[in-house]
């Protein structure tokens, strides 16, 4: 089966009202999405998606008339791109869908089948006054999460743990709760400093006398000896890794042995069969692999099916922070949103490659 023809299909949605991400100095009015579209000679079409793939043309000749299933070759392929123009893991997704749908089963038995089912924990995306996150967390464990993730503002600590305080007095030990500081990677521009390992010794420590399952990203990944420093003061786990830009930049953290819970996010990182490699050397040192997933539902089942292959876990990120975040906003795309069901489970769809439906006829209208 060879690649007959690759499409990039580039679609923006309005968004009212806008998002304010905590980790963007610019509100989002719309969310552009990029679908990958790979047809074979045999007319098997697979999706992908979940990055900008900005500048790829020129590189799709590489992959147009070779052996679909040649998984090997394409991913090094990618990453010699990636040395040179962008990361277009995308690609590797679509890929990973032609191969489920010829072959009849979910990508996940692809990667190891070792579950069909993760609970899911509600990941913020904006800093909000107190009493305002405290009730949308009691909003989240009625609608049936298990667990919930707060972005935090690095520059106000004191504030920050103030509101894990009123959270965990609001749910009690009903939900478990992690943290985000975002100081790992920086939107373009970004030029601040970055916290001291002093200052989030500190911080950790109280997160962690308030029960905090992990803290994301509290300094830069290149700080190995501080982020030791945070977990071996405070018995906290720490967690990153989401867009470490190559394969062996994520070997070097599991080497280091430099977090608890390793998070590369198969559509921004470094792909999904490398984060197998890195899911089941980490799962084989008793550390966690749950990836990143905020891009959209496409990008999110890729993250599903890997963790759900490999035994990942105990939670997957779902991105959920209501009004301005919701899985229609995400998923404008699908013909049905990725969603949780009753008991706060993703579930591992039953249809070959990854089980999303793209709408076609809102895909065109929406093209820009």
């Amino acid at each position: 089966m060879k690649i007959a023809d690759i499409t990039l299909i580039r679609a923006s949605q309005p968004l009212d009202p806008p998002f304010d991400a905590a980790w963007d100095p610019v509100p989002r009015t719309r969310f552009d999405a990029t679908v990958v579209k790979v047809t074979t000679d045999e007319g098997v079409v697979g999706y992908g998606s979940g990055d900008t793939m900005d500048g790829f043309e020129p590189f799709a000749e590489l992959f147009v008339g070779q052996d679909a299933f040649a998984m090997q070759r394409h991913v090094r392929a990618l990453e010699t791109i990636s040395f040179h123009a962008g990361r277009y893991w995308p690609l590797e997704i679509a890929l990973w869908d032609v191969m489920g749908k010829a072959l009849g089963v979910p990508v996940a038995t692809l990667f190891g089948g070792a579950a069909d089912a993760i609970p899911a924990y509600a990941s913020t995306g904006r800093h909000l006054p107190i009493p305002e996150r405290v009730e949308s967390v009691l909003a989240m464990r009625e609608r049936g999460f298990r667990a919930a993730k707060i972005r935090l503002a690095a520059d106000k600590l004191e504030h920050g743990i103030a509101t894990m305080r009123a959270v965990r007095e609001a749910v009690g030990s009903d939900l478990e709760l992690m943290v985000d500081l975002n100081q790992s990677w920086r939107m373009a521009g970004d030029v601040r400093r970055s916290l001291d390992p002093v200052q989030v010794r500190k911080f950790a420590a109280a997160l962690a006398d308030l029960g905090v399952f992990w803290l994301e990203e509290p300094l830069p990944l290149d700080d190995l000896a501080g982020l030791r420093s945070v977990r071996q003061a405070t018995g906290l786990r720490i967690a990153g890794g989401e867009m470490v830009r190559t394969f062996p930049e994520l070997l070097d953290l599991v080497g280091a042995d430099a977090l608890d819970v390793y998070q590369p996010d198969v559509a921004l990182s470094a792909g999904m069969l490398r984060a197998r490699t890195v899911a089941e050397l980490a799962i084989s040192r008793n550390r966690l692999f749950t990836p990143h997933t905020w891009t959209n539902g496409v990008g999110l089942m890729a993250n599903l099916h890997v963790t759900l292959g490999v035994g990942g876990g105990p939670y997957l990120e779902f991105p959920y922070d209501p009004p301005t975040w919701t899985p229609e906003r995400r998923d404008f795309l699908l013909t049905r949103p990725v969603d949780i069901d009753a008991d706060g489970m993703l579930r591992l769809p039953q249809a070959p490659g990854l089980g999303v439906e793209i709408d076609e006829e809102r895909l065109a209208a929406l093209a820009v």
